[in-house]
Order: C-alpha cells, then sequence, then structure tokens
C-alpha cells in the first residue's frame, strides 16, 4: 500500500539513539493515515547504517536508505528522491521531538495544500541567537523569505509541491534554498511555533566555520536560483 506521509530522517553518528528516536516517533505517530519513516545513513563513523537495518528488518514501516556521501542536504534530497507519500515531511532526527512531529503532520493533514516550517521558539546561547539572526535577515535581503527561523525542521508539504522536489544543495544550505523556492514559486508558509530544545542525543555539527561557509553560500545561491 502507498503510505500517504513520508517522514524523511537523517541519520548522522547516531547509533547509541537512533533506536529510541524511531521507537517515540513511531509511538506519536500511531493513528495516523499509512505512513512510512526513511532513515538516511549518511557518512557515519560509527554503526548507525547496522543499527538502521535493524530497525528496517524488524518494521515494514521503516525504509533504510545509504547516501553515497556525507551531507545534510545530500541526505535530505536522497529520502525526498525515494519517498513515496501524499504528503512529504524531512526532519532533524537529533533535535525533533516525536509530539511536535505528530502535531504538524496532523495539521499537514487537515489544511489546504500548505508548507508547514517549524518555527523554533528558543536557541542555545546567545552566539546561536545571533548567528541565526543574521542568516534568517540574510535570507530576507536576499531572496525576501519573511521567516523567523529558515534552518527550523520538521518540513511538512504535498508532493503537488514539485519544486521543492527538484532541490539541488547537498549541504546545510537546502533548507534556505527550500524557503527561496516557496517564495518564488508562491507556496503559502505557515509557520509553526515548536519549543523542545533538547538533543535526543550526539553533538551538534554547527560551528563558527559551518556558519560561515552558510553566510557566504547564500550569495552563491541567489546566483543559482536567479533571484
Amino acid at each position: 500500500m502507498i503510505p500517504r506521509l513520508s517522514i524523511v530522517l537523517p541519520v548522522h553518528n547516531q547509533a547509541d539513539h537512533i533506536a529510541r528516536v524511531v521507537e517515540d516517533y513511531r509511538a506519536a505517530l500511531a493513528g495516523l493515515p499509512d505512513f512510512e519513516l526513511l532513515l538516511v545513513e549518511n557518512g557515519s563513523r560509527d554503526t548507525s547504517r547496522a543499527v538502521c537495518a535493524e530497525l528496517a528488518a524488524a518494521d515494514p514501516a521503516v525504509r533504510l536508505l545509504v547516501a553515497e556521501r556525507p551531507g545534510w542536504g545530500h541526505a535530505v534530497r536522497l529520502g525526498l528522491a525515494a519517498a513515496q507519500g501524499e504528503i512529504l515531511a524531512y526532519s532533524n532526527a537529533a533535535r525533533t521531538a516525536p509530539a511536535e512531529l505528530r502535531h504538524m503532520l496532523d495539521l499537514a493533514l487537515i489544511w489546504p495544500p500548505t508548507v508547514l516550517k517549524a518555527d523554533r521558539q528558543q536557541r542555545e546561547g546567545p552566539l546561536r541567537r545571533l548567528g541565526s539572526a543574521l542568516y534568517n535577515l540574510e535570507a530576507r535581503l536576499l531572496f525576501g523569505v519573511r521567516l523567523r527561523d529558515v534552518n527550523g525542521t520538521p518540513k511538512v508539504f504535498p508532493r503537488r509541491f514539485t519544486a521543492l522536489l527538484a532541490l539541488r544543495r547537498d549541504d546545510d544550505l537546502i533548507d534556505l534554498e527550500f524557503c527561496a523556492l516557496c517564495r518564488r514559486e508562491g507556496y503559502p508558509v505557515r509557520q509553526v511555533p515548536v519549543t523542545a530544545t533538547a538533543r535526543h542525543g550526539g553533538r551538534s555539527t554547527t560551528g563558527l566555520g559551518s556558519a560561515w561557509r552558510m553566510y557566504r553560500g547564500a550569495l552563491a545561491l541567489r546566483a543559482e536560483l536567479g533571484a
């Protein structure tokens, strides 16, 4: 049976907690129409791939995809390309609270075709808050994207919004590309407040170096999209 909902979850060095995360998601999504969880293992240096393979073998709702190279954007694109659902979502499996994922999927099932995007109400530490504010300001100046939290996930959208199935970035800029395409194509976007801040495990890969690459990359993305 073709699932109605597809949730893409990139997995990177999460062997110590991904099984618990999937179990919690499965419990939170109980009662929803047919859904699939696509675990996209990308460049892990631990046993994440083996753990995900065990989860997929034990549960028909879980699928394992293996990216040939690391990269948040690459994993998202690979998962969306393989997704079969009518409503598609992708999210950070290390951070997304099960109840907030369920809430956004519930909204997607009852609202008219709309992009739903998490709007994180809290960020960790003053430097992260400042960095995020600068990046969101850059998104507004370069692309006219008037969103408070460009990188916030989950992001949920209907399959009919086909431009979002043609994302090209393999890196962290895929979230900005996603939002810029929504703006360019005129897709309605609703921001959904989320409050959870705790990580399920692992460590963030965002640092000063990656932040600087994103600031510079936004300029290159503007040229790529012809903004």
